[in-house]
């Protein structure tokens, strides 16, 4: 099994852009006839294989009691840079220069500060990588186990290999879970949106929290499956969620930031909201 068969991260934010362009008016939107690159495609193969219910609750026992490293939040994301793609050094940003340009495109839209802070963090959780995690289980598009597999969901005949399809109970909608029971309540596919909401899910706002939890469910946030496993609360949130998602996809520029200039608005933004030592 080959655990990294994208070149880096970004080639499955690449490939969103691909499914998703910015303008869903366009004749290429949502165009699954269009192939996605081979390493894409074995990218899902493999999450879509391995990610089942017994592996998601051995992951959330394995982090989420958050004792990997103590970090403050600039320190992680320092961390997060030297996640970088090695093929080709000259021409990729740097992780935090991304998070930046998303992070400065909603403050220049004049959101709330929480806002801008949720657009700097959101993919910190990727940090994973670094502990050892198969790219599989830290990126892609995010979605319940313990139930059936929706049909949205991208490459969805690879999921013929996840054995969770052979278990009776995790084969029908609702699968393990009530209808209306609310997100809380079912357990997503592991990945740096669970694990940095358990990292902070306690210091920001709720709206803040929806977006970095679901920001990569796209099933659901694009695509409108998994609404009878919702309740009411869930759908309030999920506008947060979508105002959030094309600062997400579409602020990435090969214009570089100036990180040291920026740093002290950030220094004050981190200490508001996540001051001091955080447990990951």
């Amino acid at each position: 099994m080959n655990p990294s068969p994208l070149a880096d991260l970004d080639e499955w934010e690449d490939d969103l852009l691909r499914r998703y362009p910015e303008s869903e008016n366009e004749e290429a939107f949502r165009d699954y006839d269009a192939e996605a690159r081979p390493s894409v495609k074995e990218f899902y193969r493999l999450n879509h294989r391995y990610q089942t219910l017994d592996f998601v609750c051995s992951k959330r026992d394995e982090y989420l009691p958050l004792k990997k490293r103590q970090m403050t939040v600039w320190e992680a994301l320092e961390y997060l840079n030297t996640l970088v793609d090695d093929s080709d050094p000259d021409i990729d940003l740097p992780q935090i220069e991304h998070l930046l340009q998303t992070a400065e495109a909603i403050r220049r839209d004049g959101h709330p500060r929480w806002f801008i802070l949720t657009g700097l963090i959101h993919d910190l959780g990727k940090i994973l990588c670094l502990f050892g995690e198969p790219q599989w289980a830290v990126v892609g598009d995010t979605f319940p186990v313990g139930c059936q597999f929706s049909e949205k969901i991208v490459y969805h005949p690879f999921f013929d290999d996840n054995p969770d399809t052979q278990v009776a109970d995790y084969s029908t909608p609702n699968g393990i879970y009530e209808e209306g029971c609310g997100l809380d309540s079912v357990t997503m596919s592991w990945g740096h949106d669970e694990y940095l909401y358990h990292v902070v899910k306690d210091k920001l706002p709720e709206p803040a929290l929806y977006m970095i939890r679901y920001h990569s469910f796209y099933p659901a946030h694009k695509e409108g499956e998994y609404d009878h496993l919702m309740n009411d609360h869930d759908r309030e949130m999920f506008a947060w969620v979508r105002a959030f998602n094309p600062y997400d996809l579409y602020t990435k520029s090969s214009e570089r930031v100036d990180v040291e200039d920026l740093r002290p608005f950030y220094d004050d933004l981190i200490n508001e909201f996540l001051p001091g030592m955080l447990a990951w």
